[in-house]
């Protein structure tokens, strides 16, 4: 098994920045590819950005490209996404999910964390 657990969410303005946390604890030492999920109220959950983990290989939604990054600290069993000019509709839960394949499709991932808020007021 493998515990994820969000943090770093919170309410900012258009245009700033926030940095989410994700600590993996359990079963660390599998190789999992390591992704953000977002959902917004009333929508599907939709992937932002995964990352290997070796961390050589990321990729990132259309929408978030040039503004998030995702990184991994193997070492601290923590990934990150550092969010920048953020836009009022990047409003959603946030969730940290782990998985054995590169993939942007949710139903891929077999462990997920709680979620945590991220709010853009415009």
């Amino acid at each position: 098994q493998l515990q994820l657990v969000e943090s770093g969410g919170g309410l900012v303005q258009a245009g700033g920045s926030l940095r989410l946390s994700c600590a993996a604890s359990g079963r660390t030492g599998s190789n999992y590819v390591m992704g953000w999920f977002r959902q917004a109220p009333g929508k599907e959950r939709e992937f932002v950005a995964y990352i290997t983990w070796n961390g050589r290989t990321t990729t990132y939604a259309d929408s978030v490209k040039g503004r998030f990054t995702i990184s991994r600290d193997s070492a601290k069993n923590t990934v990150y996404l550092q969010m920048n000019s953020l836009k009022f509709e990047d409003t959603a839960v946030y969730y940290c999910a782990a998985g054995p394949y590169m993939s942007r499709a949710p139903a891929q991932y077999n462990y997920w964390g709680q979620g945590t808020q991220v709010t853009v007021s415009s």
